[in-house]
């Protein structure tokens, strides 16, 4: 049974104009016509277009929805259970503002000023760049590292932080003693720092590992989630990648 455009754009809360827009770019065709020559939509695409809606209040950009819906490798439930786990993230974020809000408030009720640190701990002294979490769900959503990741706690950050801290110190020691990346100790910074990674996966191997090595070559903004842009000396993306690689040959 086909549901005609009005009746969907109704149901759905959106606009007539933006199913026109969402099947002039291809992100949702409807499967038929009515004798009128109007859109009519099957069970199939009112699927289509409740993933879609979830990753547009997600934050997704429209292109990178169409890569996610398009995947051939995800089904339906897989996309439901991705989709709740971004959603739970976000739960979590805005659990975190709400009590930053709340301490603020009950700060000014008191007559007490926060410091600087406290007002702005919440948002974290690293901040993602725009459209990252998005790239990296269309780039990661399917593994299983991030399938199985739950939101870090603050507590959590903070540790994480401390040990990226110290690692990227003993790494620039390394280098400026002259270590190869297929030294011993290069190599036990290598496996650190797959450890550091499953932190935040809850769990990560090797071939992640060394996709992210890559990674931190081709795309700085991938280096700086580890060696922050202050903290960078050129060379540092091929020396961390080597030093993966040379980690994994040596453990296998």
């Amino acid at each position: 049974m086909g549901h005609p455009v009005g009746k969907v754009a109704a149901l759905a809360g959106i606009t007539v104009r933006t199913l026109h827009h969402y099947d002039e770019i291809g992100l949702l065709s409807p499967s038929g016509r009515t004798g009128s020559g109007y859109r009519s939509y099957d069970d199939d695409d009112l699927d289509r277009l409740q993933r879609i809606l979830f990753y547009r209040e997600l934050g997704f950009p429209l292109e990178t929805i169409a890569t996610l819906v398009d995947d051939p490798g995800t089904d339906a439930g897989a996309h439901l259970e991705r989709q709740r786990e971004l959603l739970v993230a976000r739960i979590g974020e805005l659990g975190r503002m709400v009590a930053a809000v709340d301490r603020a408030m009950e700060a000014r009720a008191m007559g007490n000023a926060l410091t600087p640190e406290e007002k702005f701990e919440v948002f974290g002294g690293f901040r993602e760049p725009d459209g990252y979490a998005e790239e990296a769900a269309r780039r990661w959503g399917d593994t299983p590292e991030w399938q199985g990741a739950t939101p870090p706690s603050k507590e959590d950050l903070a540790a994480g932080e401390a040990l990226r801290q110290d690692w990227v110190r003993r790494l620039t020691a390394l280098r400026d003693a002259g270590g190869a990346p297929d030294s011993t100790e290069a190599t036990d910074l290598a496996e650190e720092h797959r450890a550091m990674l499953a932190r935040v996966m809850g769990e990560c191997s090797y071939e992640t590992q060394r996709r992210i090595g890559e990674l931190y070559v081709t795309e700085p903004v991938q280096l700086g989630f580890l060696i922050r842009e202050d903290e960078q000396r050129p060379g540092a993306g091929e020396f961390v990648r080597d030093a993966i690689v040379a980690n994994v040959a040596r453990r296998q």
